[in-house]
């Protein structure tokens, strides 16, 4: 790599996210499109961005210390033409698509990632409530294989960054459906409401970063349906705005489940590593579950986007007839 340096494009885009903040907020007042800021919440999610900015210069070095000890073992050294970067951007984002999967499956993860999600409204500032645990979760280890493969430790960061940057203007309600052709290959506003979205049919779905082709590929593509639209926020909502509550409030009730008297071993690692909502008892319901429940409530919605053919089976297991474990 010699003296090449990439540029930090998230502190460049810091005046292109305020510009945008504002752009949005006047055509929802003035323009009537869909969208809502509220004050709190939005300070809230410019604070878990700083916060987010803090942590990375804190712990930021052991994600890219494990990655250039990695990069001494590398198969090849790519360099960094135009073909080379491109390629990378693509490999990571399919990265990202896996990390972004394992986050909803996996509680470990999710005691992050719910930082993201944990706002009832979708605007561009809910682009910018972002974890300040990230790097403890250990999902770095993702990129060891394309350092190995060549890729240098920065090149991934910057182009990490690149699709944390695309990421930000898909957080809004003000942009509908777009031209189908982008709508067929790229994460767009469309796409990302499902994602964001509590409605059982849009749980665990859409987790794209920019290229929404990973979803069709892998069977967790959902549209967004006009006659069921998306309500932002998680399943349980945390009704806070504090800051340090929706940074770690997860990770207090999962050390709280996981170290409740009376489990076995395979219990506690349950309620660390399986799915959220998972229980040793079966008194929650996971992502599955909740989908079942609302088909067997809705019989009429079984098979649609989303949606199981049926949900008798596991609706029962949601009433508490047999156990979720």
């Amino acid at each position: 790599m010699g003296d090449i340096r990439f540029p930090d494009v998230t502190q460049l885009a810091i005046p292109f996210f305020v510009a945008a903040m504002l752009l949005e907020l006047a055509v929802i007042r003035y323009f009537r499109r869909r969208g809502d800021y509220e004050t709190r919440d939005t300070l809230t999610s410019l604070l878990m961005g700083t916060g987010n900015v803090v942590s990375g210069i804190l712990l930021g070095f052991i994600a890219f210390g494990v990655l250039m000890w990695a990069w001494q073992f590398r198969l090849f050294d790519l360099g960094t033409s135009w073909p080379v970067i491109v390629l990378c951007f693509i490999l990571d984002d399919l990265r990202y698509y896996w990390y972004h999967r394992i986050a909803h499956r996996s509680r470990w993860v999710w005691a992050e990632h719910v930082t993201h999600h944990s706002s009832q409204h979708y605007n561009l500032s809910t682009a910018l409530r972002q974890s300040w645990t990230g790097t403890l979760t250990g999902m770095f280890i993702l990129r060891i294989p394309l350092a190995l493969l060549g890729f240098h430790p920065l090149l991934l960061a910057f182009v990490g960054g690149l699709n944390l940057v695309y990421q930000f203007w898909i957080h809004t309600e003000a942009i509908g459906r777009m031209w189908k052709p982008i709508e067929l290959i790229f994460n767009t506003p469309s796409h990302h409401r499902v994602h964001h979205a509590t409605n059982p049919r849009y749980l665990d779905a859409n987790f794209a970063g920019t290229l929404i082709v990973w979803d069709r590929m892998f069977g967790t593509f959902v549209p967004e349906l006009d006659e069921d639209l998306p309500r932002y926020g998680i399943v349980r909502n945390i009704g806070t705005f504090n800051p340090i509550r929706v940074a770690f409030h997860e990770w207090i009730d999962m050390f709280k489940d996981a170290f409740q008297p009376g489990l076995s071993l395979r219990q506690r690692i349950g309620y660390l590593f399986a799915p959220p909502g998972w229980s040793h008892d079966g008194s929650r319901l996971n992502s599955a579950e909740l989908k079942a429940e609302y088909v067997g409530l809705h019989p009429e919605t079984a098979g649609t986007p989303g949606l199981p053919a049926s949900g008798s089976a596991v609706a029962a297991s949601a009433r508490g007839l047999t156990a979720a474990e």
